[in-house]
């Protein structure tokens, strides 16, 4: 008789299959999920090794899967001078000054999630500001939205930016009156941060571990790692080959790096990073930026800029043309696409992929999808291909800027969550961490539920809010389809892998705003527990 090494048992069990929780124990064996039903069927499978949790009413589910963050640079958050509760530039200024005084031996002071669309005056701050606090060390802070930067002088001179400095393609350095203000815009974001985050192998490693960390606290079990050019730097491949294969992943990861002309590298990429925690998932392009940045492509012009849509981040023939191309090596290409004209031009691209390459199970997505035309709705599902949404970047926006930026009547198709569910789309969810406030999948969920801004009381298009089951599914089952897992992960079934979270109450029977102070008691991945905050029966009896 094979035995059960351990037991989870509750009277809300949320399978991901149906809509609601209900009363079930689980058997488990080595990684995976060996039987399923009530206590009584569970009998013959326990012996007296076998551990056993007795839940009652805490809500156990399958693992989180973080379907959109960028690894590094999330963990690089959780030791970084934290600029998002500043209200004033004088205030991060100060924030980033302690933390300097704190951290002596810290050759340059990181720091993120600044907004200025928070501060009164709402106006982008500057170098002279970082330059009262901290003259002899450089300062790089990067935005909350990730597209820009705020640096001080001395990290101006350490970097050999100067006013005479030329822009690179799609980014610039900000200039008034001739004289640089110390704001970095786009790939300028990138050639800083090339020098900015060129630490250590020995400190990469502590900002993953840090990483897995706060993922287990969190009931993360899963996340897809997305490139993003400001933290291309810190990407190490060997590091986490090596932590692999000396079994120190605590959460699986899929990684998606940059998609290029030549894309040979991603082939050996696949053949060699194909475990069970870490594995090659497709390409990551970018097709625009952020709206408020005005770096989003739009497919009409700015409300507050007549004449101007924004731009592409690369030609829309180089972009249709490297599509095609990975799709006929059978890659799976994924395209940050924030503006309406961004979402149009990537679902072109993989329409004329289809055409040229044949229809095939490529699972494509496009990430963010701010704004979009109502009309490329349903070419999602018509091309299979998935949306990929971050939904607390609602409230990460105050809606009256995104109003002034883009207008009324677009309002209405910003982050259309429930629409794409209707249309009969794909979706997954993700944070977008470190541009997210927290690695906390619920805040994201409570975000998708209730569609609050960051007021807490404005809501964006009630109409679009989705259902608590359709949620979790969207952070569950729906980044292990994208991830072509859909056969291991994301639901609790006999067969597939143990990676679950329990959190400490029935979320389905709360007030939906006790979301937001729900904890997570337990993380398992494999089979082991990797964050628990709660004791165990080990009688072996029940």
């Amino acid at each position: 008789m094979i035995h059960a090494d351990i037991i989870i048992s509750s009277n809300s069990i949320f399978t991901g299959l149906a809509d609601k929780p209900e009363p079930a124990s689980i058997a488990i064996r080595d990684n995976k999920i060996i039987g399923m039903g009530s206590m009584n069927e569970m009998l013959p499978l326990i012996n007296e090794n076998t551990e056993i949790y007795q839940f009652e009413d805490e809500l156990v589910m399958p693992g989180f899967h973080d379907f959109h963050l960028h690894l590094m640079m999330a963990g690089l958050q959780l030791v970084s001078v934290d600029l998002a509760s500043a209200r004033s530039e004088e205030e991060a200024a100060k924030k980033v000054f302690e933390f300097a005084q704190e951290n002596p031996d810290e050759e340059w002071i990181i720091g993120m999630q600044w907004d200025s669309s928070y501060w009164g005056p709402q106006q982008m701050p500057t170098r002279h500001s970082l330059d009262q606090v901290i003259l002899d060390r450089p300062v790089f802070l990067l935005h909350a939205e990730g597209h820009f930067a705020w640096l001080n002088s001395k990290a101006l001179e350490v970097l050999q930016i100067n006013e005479f400095t030329p822009d690179p393609e799609f980014g610039s350095y900000e200039k008034v009156n001739g004289k640089l203000t110390g704001i970095l815009y786009e790939n300028a974001v990138t050639t800083a941060s090339e020098k900015a985050l060129n630490f250590s192998k020995e400190k990469k490693s502590r900002i993953l571990e840090r990483f897995m960390e706060e993922a287990a606290k969190y009931g993360i079990t899963s996340v897809n790692d997305m490139f993003a050019p400001f933290d291309e730097v810190l990407r190490d491949y060997k590091l986490l080959e090596e932590m692999d294969l000396n079994d120190r992943l605590s959460v699986r990861i899929h990684l998606t790096p940059e998609i290029k002309e030549d894309i040979t590298f991603a082939q050996k990429m696949g053949e060699e990073l194909n475990s069970g925690k870490l594995k090659y998932s497709g390409l990551k392009g970018f097709l625009d930026g952020v709206i408020t940045g005005y770096t989003a492509l739009l497919l009409k012009p700015y409300e507050d800029k007549p004449g101007f849509c924004g731009e592409p981040a690369m030609p829309p023939e180089r972009v249709i043309n490297w599509v095609v191309n990975a799709d006929r090596q059978g890659h799976r290409v994924r395209f940050h696409a924030v503006g309406d004209g961004a979402v149009r031009l990537a679902l072109d691209a993989f329409e004329e992929a289809q055409k040229i390459n044949g229809k095939r199970d490529a699972r494509h997505t496009i990430e963010h999808i701010d704004i979009i035309d109502p009309n490329d709705i349903p070419r999602f599902k018509e091309l299979g291909v998935i949306a990929s949404f971050q939904p607390d970047l609602i409230a990460i926006v105050e809606r009256g800027v995104y109003e002034k930026l883009v207008g009324k009547q677009r309002l209405e198709y910003v982050y259309p969550i429930q629409t794409f569910q209707e249309s009969g789309a794909q979706i997954a969810f993700g944070t977008d961490t470190p541009i997210a406030r927290s690695l906390n999948p619920l805040t994201q969920i409570f975000s998708a539920v209730t569609r609050m801004d960051c007021s807490g009381v404005t809501v964006w298009n009630s109409n679009d809010c989705i259902s608590l089951s359709e949620a979790l599914k969207a952070y569950t089952i729906g980044p292990a389809y994208g991830s072509f897992r859909e056969h291991e992960l994301g639901t609790l079934e006999v067969g597939k892998l143990a990676d679950l979270t329990i959190l400490d109450r029935n979320i389905f029977e709360k007030p939906i705003g006790e979301l937001l102070e729900t904890k997570v008691k337990m993380t398992m991945v494999d089979g082991r527990v990797v964050s628990k905050e709660m004791k165990s029966s080990t009688t072996g009896t029940v």
